[in-house]
């Protein structure tokens, strides 16, 4: 949910310098992969299904709530191309966030992005649409997620969640129902504070859930006390919002070089430091974060590439971060 400051992460990537994949190693592999791997995103399966997604998807707060006009349809146009093109499937999005339903829907269809997606990424199938229900009362949701699907110019979503848990059985109810008949693919819940995640806890363990959707990053960690372990435990897939704490990160280091030490998990900018961090951790199935600029959005999808930290060189990432 992201929308990063386009200043701040511009300094940040001059303090940088390009970005560059390394090796690609799963979280806890130890053997180089072969050359022909070695700009491979990561992958995690959802517990439910065994279907692998990307580590890195993309988000649409506010970046993709625009009135598509003709510069605007040619820069989102190319961040979706360029999405697709670097091995990317998941889109978040929801009713809540204005316009951006009917601009994906729309630049999805008129761009052919859903052939390419399925010829880019064949096991896939193509891309993994993941929108919302967010109002109160089963007619209204009912209402809601056809409206979704018109928007999205499909008739089937990979994922309907239940946004900010708002009516949240009455809605879960009807996605059973949905999936049941294959109007939808997986069920889920959100929330991006860590002020709800009492509430989440509950619903993970009443409810079958294939997703959860929280918002966890290097400076938000409330997630990994219960909210995390009990996905795993409860065999929930995790989608992560909220990667760069809302834009507040990159004014965190706007000051700082990033550690020379970055390398040794192949990391070349801060946006990369931020999302390794997260997608190290085995419980995260995919981070999504926003941008209408093809030049972040190519510095994010880098951040599933190559070698992640192991748990004590995260420590090291967290403290880093709390020296002046």
């Amino acid at each position: 949910m992201d929308n990063v400051n386009q200043i701040t992460r511009r300094e940040a990537t001059r303090l940088i310098g390009a970005s560059a994949a390394g090796l690609l190693l799963p979280v806890r592999a130890s053997q180089a992969q072969t050359k022909t791997e070695s700009s491979t995103m990561l992958t995690r399966a959802i517990p439910s299904s065994g279907e692998k997604l990307p580590v890195i998807g993309l988000g649409t707060w506010r970046t993709f709530d625009v009135d598509l006009t003709s510069d605007n349809r040619r820069q989102l146009g190319d961040v979706l191309s360029l999405f697709m093109k670097l091995g990317g499937r998941v889109i978040d999005t929801s009713p809540m966030y204005g316009r951006a339903e009917e601009v994906i829907g729309d630049l999805t269809a008129t761009l052919g992005i859903r052939d390419k997606f399925a010829t880019a990424n064949p096991s896939g199938g193509g891309p993994f649409l993941a929108t919302k229900v967010w109002t109160r009362g089963q007619e209204n949701g009912i209402r809601s997620m056809e409206r979704s699907m018109v928007r999205l110019r499909t008739k089937q979503i990979d994922l309907m969640q239940v946004h900010n848990l708002v009516d949240v059985h009455t809605h879960l109810a009807t996605l059973r129902q949905w999936k049941d008949t294959g109007r939808i693919r997986y069920i889920g819940v959100t929330h991006y504070e860590s002020g709800a995640f009492g509430e989440m806890e509950k619903i993970m363990r009443s409810e079958k859930l294939d997703f959860v959707q929280i918002n966890y990053s290097i400076m938000e960690r409330e997630a990994e006390e219960r909210v995390l372990p009990l996905a795993q435990e409860r065999g929930i897939a995790v989608i992560v919002n909220r990667p760069f704490g809302g834009g507040d990160l990159f004014n965190h280091v706007r000051s700082k070089s990033l550690p020379e030490w970055s390398a040794e998990f192949d990391c070349r900018s801060w946006a990369q430091f931020f999302l390794k961090w997260i997608v190290a951790n085995p419980a995260v199935t995919c981070a999504i974060p926003a941008t209408d600029k093809a030049r972040h959005l190519e510095d994010n999808m880098q951040g599933g590439i190559g070698r992640l930290p192991d748990e004590k060189m995260r420590q090291r990432m967290v403290e880093s971060l709390r020296s002046p």
